[in-house]
């Protein structure tokens, strides 16, 4: 079982317009509403894999009991805990002409220090069950900056490896923990170490704590940076859609090569395959199982550096 950790769950709204007029009015041609938040994806992604994931976190009031009813509605077991606060909603704009997508992200509740403190008890329930946990997106308002250090720690002390997709200073203190895998996008990787160059901040991260680091670039693919060696693998060509869960689909591909033990080129193209057939499936958490299968051969991986044994 992979556990995954979503402090900050939301109510995803995705609404698709043949071309976003800002300013302006936008008819809506659909709309959609589902379970979500960056682990919520990763395992949907994991269920329609064939794997088994259990999804935790904070849900609360009305957005929270419609999550809870989509992810009962999609067969994902959840382990959610109940707070007073209203779950967040995110929106997410997809302009089919553009091929692109705009994000409004609410913040998501203030979540009070007992509250917090009664996750930490329940990770610690959950984790012994679990085959590797991800801590993946934002942190809600009251939980403290070093919330994925500790997890981290937690999860280590029963022997469960963790992989922590997150950005500024959730993720600066969950570099200190040593997880065994982080995954931010290029914008985190800057922000993170000051470095423009992918390759130096990748390693930086490295340096700082994590067993292993990945980024994604966008439509340009994945850079790693592990004890292993150095890698970037891109897809054979840029695909339009819509990206909104395209680094979740990446995270579930990388933890699962993670438990597997798979090496790491065979991890970096499955990823970047699952990555681009996210992009094009209508909603986060889904991906086109026949770009998927497509793509996976055609993946373009070459070495940037030998391992840092050599």
């Amino acid at each position: 079982m992979i556990l995954t950790v979503t402090l900050n769950t939301a109510l995803d709204v995705t609404y698709r317009v043949d071309r976003l007029r800002p300013h302006g009015s936008n008819r809506v041609r659909a709309k959609a509403e589902r379970a979500g938040g960056k682990g919520v994806n990763v395992a949907r992604v994991l269920h329609a894999l064939g794997r088994e994931a259990v999804v935790t976190g904070f849900a609360g009031g009305t957005a929270g009991a419609a999550l809870r009813r989509d992810l009962a509605e999609a067969g994902l077991p959840e382990r959610l805990l109940p707070i007073a606060g209203e779950t967040r909603r995110t929106v997410a704009v997809v302009d089919e002409s553009a091929g692109d997508t705009t994000l409004l992200l609410e913040p998501g509740p203030t979540v009070p220090a007992e509250d917090w403190e009664r996750m930490l008890h329940h990770l610690g329930r959950l984790l012994p069950g679990a085959a590797a946990v991800v801590l993946s997106g934002s942190l809600p308002p009251g939980v403290p900056e070093d919330a994925y250090g500790r997890l981290v720690r937690l999860a280590h002390d029963h022997g469960v490896p963790a992989v922590v997709d997150a950005d500024g200073a959730a993720l600066r203190a969950a570099l200190a923990a040593g997880p065994d895998l982080v995954k931010p996008n290029a914008d985190e990787l800057a922000a993170a170490t000051g470095l423009a160059d992918p390759a130096a901040a990748a390693a930086a991260l490295l340096d700082g704590g994590a067993a292993a680091v990945v980024a994604s670039l966008g439509p340009e693919g994945l850079i790693a940076s592990t004890p292993q060696g150095s890698w970037r693998a891109r897809p054979p060509r840029p695909l339009a859609g819509n990206p909104t869960g395209a680094g979740d689909a990446a995270v579930a591909a990388l933890t699962l090569g993670l438990v597997d033990a798979t090496p790491w080129p065979q991890r970096l193209a499955e990823a970047v395959a699952l990555s681009a057939a996210a992009v094009r499936a209508p909603l986060a958490g889904d991906f086109d199982p026949d770009v998927h299968r497509r793509l996976r051969p055609l993946v373009d991986l070459h070495p940037l550096h030998p391992p840092r044994s050599a």
